[in-house]
């Protein structure tokens, strides 16, 4: 296991972090989980008040004889308006965990304008944020983001927070300039579920895999990440013990990336331009916004990645979250568009978006799908 400083914190943290979503079986696996991860050198575990049983499961855990001294806690709550409910849930997740102080606490999902405005408020949940950092209950403060890029980027600009943790993975790159302003202010970087929300790259297709050759796609997306030194830790959230060892493979791998992993990477994107010819959204994000709040750029990007590398079952895992996720995977499907045009000229690649939208959904829609922890 390799570690790295948690940017202004000073924390030095093990590149995986263990996400406590999925271990939510029981008490027994979660303790055997969490156990298992301290083994293999994991010293940062991550959960959330909206996690179910798993602040509850980490306090018994920790209360069975874990060395709180071995172990960097970090818990989560929403932004909120009201100051008060911010510091009741703070106090509560203390009392669950059963410990006095969190290594490091996130809002979790600041996610919208709304969001944003709280904290920057006066009385919004920032103050009894600030309160616990003065009294001790917390040590160090960030946040978890969903949002688009420009959130994000505002949220890091206030200069309230020592770490944000946010998606980015190599099929994923759009909070690129979101990495490199949290890098520019000296603040950690906690990468969410690149291996699932990443690609869903446990289980890759035929395609993928061959591709990825001689690596496997999750151990190339790992590569990708590791290999950056701006971040600091990788999400893993197992649902039992035996689902660590596998990802932790790639614990030591932090150098840099080798000619052969640039050749393979490069050999992703070319055959994505070839798959998808002039049909092939270059994520520019032009075309927002929609008069029909559909989220074009993301259900293009989905598009492409069923057509190009046959990650079809994680499109539409993805592609149906969209209308029931609400601001955590915010917009409308492709078939609410409306042929309206208003997109048409802002695409500098003259893409035939209302039909790649129908397209889209014909490929994609299904069974609806919530967030794994609702």
């Amino acid at each position: 296991m390799r570690y790295r400083r948690f940017g202004k914190t000073n924390l030095s943290l093990s590149v995986f972090s263990l996400g406590t979503m999925r271990y939510l079986e029981s008490e027994e696996t979660a303790q055997k989980t969490i156990a298992h991860a301290l083994t293999l050198g994991i010293n940062h575990i991550e959960t959330a008040r909206g996690y179910g049983n798993a602040e509850q499961y980490l306090g018994a855990t920790l209360k069975a004889g874990v060395p709180r001294e071995n172990v960097y806690i970090t818990s989560k709550s929403p932004p909120v308006a009201d100051a008060a409910v911010m510091e009741r849930n703070i106090d509560k997740s203390l009392e669950t965990l059963g410990i006095d102080t969190l290594d490091c606490f996130a809002l979790h999902g600041l996610n919208t304008a709304e969001h944003l405005a709280w904290v920057e408020s006066d009385r919004g949940c920032m103050q009894a944020v600030r309160q616990a950092v003065a009294d001790g209950r917390i040590r160090h403060v960030g946040f978890s983001t969903h949002a688009p890029l420009e959130i994000i980027l505002r949220a890091i600009a206030t200069d309230q927070f020592e770490f944000v943790n946010l998606h980015y993975n190599f099929f994923f790159q759009r909070n690129a300039a979101a990495i490199a302003l949290a890098h520019e202010k000296n603040m950690g970087i906690f990468i969410i579920s690149p291996a699932d929300k990443g690609g869903m790259l446990y289980t890759p297709s035929p395609t993928l895999t061959n591709l990825c050759h001689p690596f496997t796609p999750l151990e190339l997306n790992y590569r990708f990440l590791l290999s950056d030194p701006r971040i600091t830790t990788l999400s893993i959230g197992p649902a039992n013990p035996t689902e660590l060892d596998l990802p932790l493979q790639s614990a030591d791998q932090d150098f840099p990336l080798t000619d052969l992993e640039q050749t393979t990477l490069e050999r992703l994107k070319t055959h994505q331009s070839t798959q998808l010819g002039t049909d092939q959204c270059s994520q520019c994000y032009a075309c927002l916004p929609c008069p029909e709040a559909i989220h074009i750029p993301e259900v293009l990007r989905l598009r492409n990645l069923a057509i190009a590398y046959d990650m079809t079952a994680y499109s539409q895992y993805r592609y149906r979250m969209f209308e029931n996720a609400g601001h955590w995977f915010p917009g409308m499907k492709g078939d609410r568009c409306t042929d309206c045009g208003n997109c048409l000229p802002r695409c500098p690649e003259q893409l035939p978006i209302p039909d790649l939208l129908r397209d889209a959904h014909q490929r994609l829609n299904g069974q609806t799908r919530r967030r794994l922890w609702e």
